[in-house]
């Protein structure tokens, strides 16, 4: 189920889509990702139905990986400190049909805002199951190392850093 790489840690994950009704005259369907499946197996593209309900369905869409970096840990720990915890699930449109494709899974809340400002692609958060919650919680308590802010110090007004000289009043 789990892969270790060095302070490399990558976790198989079933994206679970649902389908509903879509709530306008010019969208037929929503899909949105509603839960992920930790150690899933590969997902072959059929996006395979797990249960249906009335008028609405949900579907294993994909089995990403995902990843987590010992360089990271600040956003897994900013993650953990959320109630609840989440996994952040990037969509991408497909052109096939109105199905979202889902690409990218991440448990940095840092690295879920980058794609969320990042064109094209949608983000949507789903809550981070116990055991998934217990296996990220272990590799932050192993990796994350307290780095102090540093203040930049300000550059003199004026003070040309490109080799010239700097620039007197009166000259």
């Amino acid at each position: 189920m789990v892969e270790t790489l060095s302070r490399t840690l990558r976790i198989p994950v079933g994206i679970v889509m649902e389908r509903r009704p879509g709530s306008t005259p010019w969208q037929d369907t929503v899909w949105q990702p509603v839960d992920v499946i930790p150690g899933a197996g590969p997902a072959d593209g059929t996006w395979p139905l797990l249960i249906n309900g009335d008028g609405w369905s949900r579907h294993h869409a994909a089995t990403l990986d995902l990843e987590l970096f010992h360089t990271d840990t600040d956003g897994y720990h900013v993650n953990l400190s959320q109630t609840p915890p989440r996994v952040w699930v990037a969509l991408r449109p497909s052109g096939d049909d109105d199905r979202p494709q889902p690409f990218f899974a991440t448990a940095s809340a840092f690295e879920a805002e980058a794609y969320q400002v990042s064109g094209n692609d949608t983000v949507e958060p789903v809550p981070m199951p116990p055991a998934l919650v217990a296996l990220v919680a272990e590799f932050v308590a192993q990796h994350h190392v307290d780095r102090p802010f540093v203040k930049r110090e300000r550059q003199p007004h004026g003070d040309d850093r490109r080799g010239g000289r700097r620039r007197e009043r009166g000259e």
